[in-house]
């Protein structure tokens, strides 16, 4: 059963752990090279699944072995991928992700047809169906008309717009949303633009800070988790799993009656800093290995 809906990117990733970034006419050494799923709403998906989340995924690949492998790996990880169109004559988008031995990241790629999902080749059913709805970035107009359906029908939505939000006009989306994922970044670009003199009135927005924890802003005043203090490996998909953390001990929370946003932040960190501890954007945690984590922090 599908209790949350990502849709946004699906990709082939190939990794490449190196010893620094190039500069120009500077040279680095790659050290491994990996290849796996990625895309936001894609890594979102498999980290719910892996947190035992009934998961769908709205997107779109190609028909070609990137676009078979990406969507394999997602079914073998628990997620449901009806909603995932299949474009012929079509490139999956691949994202080169060079990996510095810091753990930071730097992505170069093609679209391919991660954008292919049109506002009329939506499911307004397979939308109403779920509990919740996560959105990442992609077309604008698609991100809009999914929020409105699922707002219209009483789903809780989110929203991780990502890098691009200074680039395009989610306005529609983000006015919808009733829980937001930004970086410093992007909530500095959100409260610059026309649609948002108040970022939070009644919703939730969680600013992350990467490996120093996160701060969310509440009807009920700010909390604050400084984070966990791990190895970083690689910090790629480490934001995705921080939101498919706080989505799956939110939507735990407003089904037992019992909703703590304290331990939904405390959980969305442990889940991101897990994730960073390893190699590649879908080595997801189990939520046995969260709790354990948790457990020892304690």
């Amino acid at each position: 059963m599908v209790t949350v809906l990502t849709a946004g990117h699906v990709n082939w990733d190939v990794t490449l752990r190196i010893d620094r970034f190039p500069v120009a006419d500077g040279e680095a050494s790659i050290r491994s090279q990996r290849q796996s799923g990625g895309g936001s709403a894609a890594n979102v998906a498999a980290t719910l699944a892996g947190l035992e989340v009934g998961v769908g995924l709205i997107g779109s690949v190609g028909d070609d072995d990137n676009g078979l492998l990406a969507r394999r790996e997602l079914e073998e990880t628990g997620v449901s991928i009806d909603g995932v169109r299949i474009i012929e004559d079509a490139e999956t988008a691949v994202k080169y992700l060079l990996v510095e031995d810091g753990g930071e990241v730097a992505v170069l790629g093609n679209d391919g047809v991660n954008e292919a999902v049109e506002p009329a080749d939506l499911e307004p059913e397979r939308i109403r169906a779920a509990s919740h709805v996560h959105l990442t970035s992609q077309r604008p107009d698609t991100a809009a008309e999914i929020a409105t359906i699922a707002s219209e029908a009483g789903v809780t939505v989110s929203f991780d717009p990502g890098r691009r939000l200074g680039d395009r006009d989610y306005g529609d989306a983000l006015a919808l949303a009733d829980v937001l994922f930004l970086n410093d970044r992007e909530a500095e670009a959100m409260l610059e633009a026309e649609y948002s003199t108040s970022p939070v009135d009644d919703r939730l927005v969680v600013v992350k800070h990467g490996a120093d924890g996160a701060l969310l802003h509440a009807p009920d005043g700010d909390h604050v988790h400084p984070g966990f203090e791990v190895e970083t490996v690689d910090t790629a998909g480490a934001g995705d799993a921080f939101a498919a953390g706080f989505i799956a001990t939110l939507l735990e929370g407003e089904r037992d009656g019992d909703l703590d946003l304290d331990r939904a932040l405390e959980y969305a960190n442990a889940c991101g800093a897990l994730t960073a501890g390893r190699e590649g954007a879908r080595n997801v945690p189990s939520a046995a290995e969260v709790t354990a984590f948790l457990r020892e922090r304690h």
